[in-house]
């Protein structure tokens, strides 16, 4: 039988939604300026895009940058009439570019919400277990096969919201759970404290 090099990803991530993470208050013609590009995790985000204006319907907000995978994506985030958040649906781990179709009424702000998304491992692998920390609160991890926009959820996990404390230790027996898009991890900032996973 041949060797099987088993590798390990160890997740931590407990930076919260931050509402202007990615443009602070601001009212650019056409290209904000970014404040950050990416997310202390190493993982991705949902976006959310606010406006104070009240008069902004259909006015739009382009964001470019990578996926959990490391695939190039865009988002087009359409606001309202009124002065709210609008979020998105794609997971960004890194942002390049965020530009508005015209100057917005008020100043609008780019952030980040508490679902999170990371790949264990890109391409196709075998996951052959995993540990699980519970955060504060409890919540679902999925995992999936594929990127969170387009793949499959495998399996989920659940934890308790009793902070710091192991709820699953698994081992998977045979060759492992096969993901042939690549393992990706979703879950909400503060249901987790720390997560490792096995692939081969």
């Amino acid at each position: 039988m041949a060797d099987v090099s088993v590798q390990a990803i160890t997740i931590s991530d407990e930076v919260a939604a931050d509402g202007d993470f990615i443009v602070t208050a601001a009212r650019p013609n056409t290209t904000a300026t970014l404040a950050n590009s990416s997310f202390a995790s190493g993982g991705g985000r949902l976006l959310s895009v606010t406006t104070a204006g009240t008069s902004d319907n259909g006015k739009t907000t382009t964001i470019t940058g990578t996926s959990v995978l490391d695939e190039v994506i865009s988002e087009i985030i359409t606001s309202t009439g009124s002065a709210e958040a609008v979020n998105g649906t794609k997971y960004f781990k890194t942002v390049t570019s965020v530009v508005c179709s015209e100057q917005y009424a008020g100043n609008i702000t780019v952030g980040s919400l508490a679902s999170a998304a990371q790949a264990i491992f890109p391409g196709r692998t075998r996951l052959k277990g995993f540990f699980v920390v519970s955060g504060g609160t409890a919540g679902i991890v999925n995992i999936y096969d594929g990127a969170p926009e387009s793949g499959t959820i495998l399996f989920k996990i659940r934890t308790l919201g009793t902070d710091n404390t192991l709820i699953n230790d698994t081992f998977i027996p045979g060759e492992g759970v096969l993901l042939k898009d690549g393992a990706v991890v979703q879950y909400t900032v503060a249901t987790i404290d720390l997560m490792t996973f096995f692939y081969a």
